[in-house]
């Protein structure tokens, strides 16, 4: 899972994210979902949701920085809460080896998700990368290793602001890639 952290219109890429993780349970029928979330605020908290409303669903959670550091990126104490809430629910806690710099544990993190995935599912609005390890960035690196891709189509934020944008009749489509 990677995405936007910043999103509107939430019902239209939610009901997208129903029908990707439906396409993936379609495709592995036998097994029940695990999502690899870093459980950012926005695209990652979604899924993971959503995924976790399932039936012997799990979550991975590979911590980029240091629970301590890495919750004084979240917005709000409501965030932060949500953020330990969904932790606490984690089959498995990966924590990635420090770094110099945030971008490079974001990276890591990023990295974690490719390498341990079947499908990618990425909350996206198909733009560049706004920072090193960025949506952008982790779908690149899922494209060019020919991995599945359950793309839900989503603004994302001006960049250099948190105003969000929307892609409109778009907003919640989604796209497969070599599925």
């Amino acid at each position: 899972m990677t995405g936007h952290r910043i999103l509107s219109e939430l019902d239209k890429i939610e009901l997208g994210v129903e029908e990707a993780l439906g396409s993936v349970e379609q495709l592995f029928p036998a097994e029940n979902l695990t999502v690899i979330s870093a459980l950012a605020e926005g695209a990652d908290r979604i899924v993971a949701r959503r995924v976790l409303a399932r039936p012997g669903a799990r979550l991975t959670v590979p911590l980029p920085l240091d629970e301590s550091d890495y919750i004084r990126d979240f917005s709000s104490e409501e965030s932060r809460v949500e953020f330990s809430t969904l932790l606490g629910r984690a089959s498995k806690i990966e924590r990635m080896p420090p770094t110099l710099a945030r971008d490079q544990a974001y990276e890591a993190a990023g990295e974690y998700v490719l390498n341990n995935s079947d499908v990618l599912l990425t909350i996206w609005d198909g733009g560049p990368a706004q920072g090193r390890g960025g949506t952008a960035d982790i779908v690149s690196r899922a494209r060019k290793r020919k991995l599945r891709i359950a793309w839900i189509h989503a603004g994302n934020r001006e960049p250099g602001t948190n105003k969000p944008t929307v892609l409109g009749n778009e907003q919640g489509q989604v796209t497969f890639e070599n599925f």
